[in-house]
């Protein structure tokens, strides 16, 4: 037969396995605020990084114009 009594072993083994996933929550949920803290962060230097991307390609297409007209004259 099964014992229907709590033991204080058995009570103080549920606390702690408690405990330990209330700071394993805590923890967790720690990291995800610190995460998304530096997404928001970075999310302005990629917006900029495209941006100089785009410019970038323009200058370089800019710069093959004048190449195919110097080249041009060059004859």
């Amino acid at each position: 037969m099964i014992e229907k009594k709590l033991t204080a072993g058995f009570l103080l083994a549920i606390a702690i396995q408690t405990g330990g996933a209330l700071v394993w929550a805590g923890a967790a949920a720690e990291r995800i605020s610190a995460l998304e803290h530096r997404v928001e962060l970075s999310r302005p230097v990629a917006e900029r990084l495209a941006r100089v991307e785009t410019e970038l390609g323009a200058v370089k297409d800019q710069l093959d114009r004048i190449e195919t007209r110097l080249e041009r004259a060059d004859d």
